[in-house]
């Protein structure tokens, strides 16, 4: 396994670490940030999201840097996002920071697309994430981390950076889901 595929799988094992610190409630206080009260567990939780998020420009660069890219990076790689995407979209709406019906909108596209996706690579096909899929994927990482630290840069000035981000994240969710089957429609069309 080469070291971008490596860096891939360090970001999927940070999930179970990020979950456990987020929803074990663990008394390690609160900290008072920028006049917001902010419990330690989601201030570490967001660290850990927010770092193994970065692994996926790192792991992207070096492999393209390096001419690493591969066909299991190129599957691995958005299915590592898609994990620690909907783990974290998960673990807001237990926490009551996220509308459920927003994340079953952009976990149901994950699946959608992962779906054909499966369907691309039985024809022999595999498809890199494109430019569209990349700004759905950090629009969710913003939103993510903005709600996860409590919109604490924000807050002070009462401006909803947080929730934005959010229908910011949902409508590049939906916008790159549409796209991604309207380029790839000729599998749906070819499916036997």
């Amino acid at each position: 396994m080469n070291i971008p595929n490596r860096i891939t799988v360090s970001r999927i094992l940070l999930i179970p670490i990020f979950l456990i610190i987020m929803l074990v409630p663990f008394k390690w206080g609160n900290l008072h940030l920028l006049g917001v009260d902010l419990p330690v567990t989601h201030f570490v939780g967001a660290l850990i999201f927010i770092i193994a998020s970065t692994t996926d420009w790192v792991d992207g660069y070096y492999a393209r840097k390096y001419n690493l890219v591969t066909n299991m990076g190129k599957f691995l790689d958005p299915l590592a996002d898609k994990l620690l995407v909907s783990a974290a979209l998960i673990v807001l709406v237990e926490l009551g920071y996220a509308a459920s019906w927003i994340v079953i909108v952009i976990i149901s596209r994950e699946f959608a697309v992962t779906g054909l996706r499966l369907l691309l690579a039985g024809e022999g096909e595999v498809v890199a994430a494109n430019m569209l899929g990349k700004i759905k994927t950090w629009t969710q990482i913003i939103a993510i981390s903005a709600l996860l630290l409590h919109n604490i840069l924000f807050d002070m000035v009462s401006f909803p950076f947080a929730d934005i981000a959010l229908w910011v994240a949902l409508i590049f969710t939906i916008w790159s889901g549409w796209d991604y089957f309207a380029k790839n429609s000729h599998v749906l069309k070819n499916s036997k």
